[in-house]
């Protein structure tokens, strides 16, 4: 098991460490996400590795028992929003990276439009500016659930909330005034 105060890691690292090729699609992704090292797209490899493995394992399984595992997983999956409603367990085969990215809170707030780039979003959540439900989340690398997404705005008292009433009055008046 380990120490409970000394955290296991959570990703693999490449198995080459100068591969042409992936660093360059790791730089895209790390530009395109807003990520800070590419220890986060190893992390989000990892995830995808391990959801893959657990299907492969559970395809070759016909009992009652990886039934249960099979619906519990495809179920944890499309809770993320990593897969549409309709899936099958093969479509967890086909997961990317970029599907593990794109639910990221970082990737989320920037989607929703609180923030103006991908970076800009990083900086709202680890400064607490960012609340989900009310709460204050500064993880920029947690996963967003598909029904959490609503939820997610400025933590009240928040400059960037008082900042974006005030944008929106102005919006509202200029239409107005068309």
């Amino acid at each position: 098991m380990g120490h409970p105060r000394k955290a296991r890691k959570q990703y693999d690292t490449p198995s080459h460490p100068w591969n042409a090729a992936r660093i360059k699609e790791e730089n895209k992704l790390v530009s395109k996400y807003g990520l800070r090292t590419k220890k986060e797209v190893w992390k989000a490899e990892t995830i995808v590795k391990r959801y893959r493995r657990d299907a492969r394992l559970l395809l070759g399984l016909e009992t009652e028992h990886a039934q249960v595992e099979k619906a519990q997983l495809l179920n944890h999956i499309k809770r993320l929003g990593m897969l549409k409603a309709d899936a099958k367990l093969e479509d967890i085969l086909d997961l990317t990276v970029e599907d593990v990215l794109r639910r990221r809170l970082e990737t989320v707030v920037y989607k929703l439009g609180l923030s103006n780039t991908a970076k800009q979003a990083r900086l709202f959540i680890v400064h607490g500016h960012i609340a989900m439900n009310g709460r204050k989340i500064n993880a920029p690398g947690y996963l967003v659930r598909s029904g959490e997404e609503e939820t997610i705005g400025f933590y009240p008292g928040s400059p960037m909330e008082k900042i974006q009433k005030e944008q929106a009055k102005t919006k509202a008046a200029e239409e107005k005034s068309e």
